[in-house]
């Protein structure tokens, strides 16, 4: 599977011109992020026209939440030459997939993010600032659709994200010093309604200009489905929101750090609400403690040890960084990227496929452009 360098592409401008140029300049990898999700969906028995249903309850979700993601969206997929719902498809994939699960065998063709997520508060930093990082374990044909994008709106902070393309954002910061990341979490509380899709709140955290209103779009925004949602500031904070759909619970630095890969880790939810995550990553439990355990070794923190961190093989290929390998839910899993993130030096560096290419790159941001 290939290991070349994930693409780079740059927009600006309005929601529509924006949209048009992201899918003009990634309409190969748009293309097939679609073919990978809808080539998922087809064998759950979704065709063309259920989907077009299924994306026509999400499209008001997403408008109520802010109308010109679904501006942005139309733009993509003209500049893609592709159907609007495949967009969407992209953009709401772990809800629709998860609509689409109408048996267990089906289900068994379903995984989330399994995922382990880093942050350094510069009190513990080598270099005295915030390193926010994350291993992003998913299916590891999203080595060839994802994709890092800078975007410069008309109206707001610039931000950079790493994310499937066609996708509004995943992992990313903004120039205003706000990063965030994200890992799948299961509760009893999943999936009984509908809520806004967990990809464009992570989108709404990049466009803020201030990190109470980041926060706010976490913890205060109705979903589908659990999520862990690590939102930082390079001024020196970071919280872990292990959020259910109707709740937020809220986990801070323990020594200066916060870890946290695929199970609850707050006493109160774990009263509250069932822990789901047994069955679908029993690794987790030890992926955590593996990364913590490795940076406390350490007094202060760098990239290196970050990264070193992130590669730990302990309960290969079941670790913290995964090779590509058939899952027990039949597709083939992988650490897809390592994405490290310095939001003060506005710095972003990416492996891919690091558990065989443990090599980074680094990628131009906003802050290229401002001294451009």
């Amino acid at each position: 599977m290939t290991a070349a360098p994930f693409p780079f592409v740059s927009i600006s401008g309005t929601p529509l011109e924006r949209g048009r140029q992201y899918g003009q300049q990634a309409k190969d990898r748009v293309r097939r992020s679609v073919e990978l999700y809808a080539g998922r969906l087809a064998t759950l028995g979704v065709l063309a026209d259920d989907l077009k249903s299924i994306v026509a309850g999400y499209v008001p979700l997403i408008e109520a939440f802010d109308p010109n993601f679904v501006v942005e969206m139309k733009g993509i997929s003209e500049g893609a030459d592709l159907p609007f719902e495949h967009v969407v498809l992209i953009n709401a994939r772990t809800e629709i997939l998860a609509r689409a699960r109408r048996t267990q065998a089906a289900r068994a063709e379903h995984s989330g993010d399994g995922c382990t997520g880093v942050v350094v508060l510069p009190e513990r930093s080598a270099t005295g600032e915030l390193v926010h990082a994350q291993n992003w374990d998913w299916m590891a044909e999203c080595a060839e659709t994802a994709i890092v994008l800078r975007v410069k709106p008309d109206e707001g902070p610039s931000y950079q994200t790493f994310t499937e393309a066609g996708g509004l954002a995943r992992s990313g910061m903004n120039d205003k010093g706000i990063a965030v990341t994200a890992n799948y979490l299961e509760s009893d509380r999943d999936f009984a309604g509908d809520g806004v899709p967990l990809a464009l709140i992570r989108r709404m955290v990049l466009q803020q200009e201030h990190l109470a209103m980041a926060m706010r779009a976490v913890a205060g925004t109705r979903k589908s489905a659990s999520n862990n949602i690590i939102v930082s500031h390079k001024d020196g904070f970071a919280v872990s929101f292990e959020c259910a759909p109707d709740e937020a619970f809220n986990i801070y630095p323990e020594n200066d750090l916060i870890v946290h890969a695929n199970h609850w880790q707050s006493q109160t939810a774990l009263l509250k609400l069932r822990e789901q995550a047994h069955s679908s990553w029993s690794d987790s439990f030890y992926r955590d403690w593996r990364v913590r355990r490795i940076l406390e070794k350490s007094d202060k923190i760098g990239v290196a040890e970050v990264k070193a961190a992130l590669s730990d093989k302990f309960g290969y290929p079941y670790a913290v960084c995964r090779p590509p390998h058939r899952s027990s839910r039949g597709h083939v899993s992988a650490t897809v990227a390592t994405i490290v993130m310095r939001p003060a030096a506005g710095e972003m560096e990416l492996a891919v496929l690091p558990a065989d290419n443990p090599s980074f790159k680094s990628y131009p941001t906003y802050r290229d452009e401002i001294a451009a």
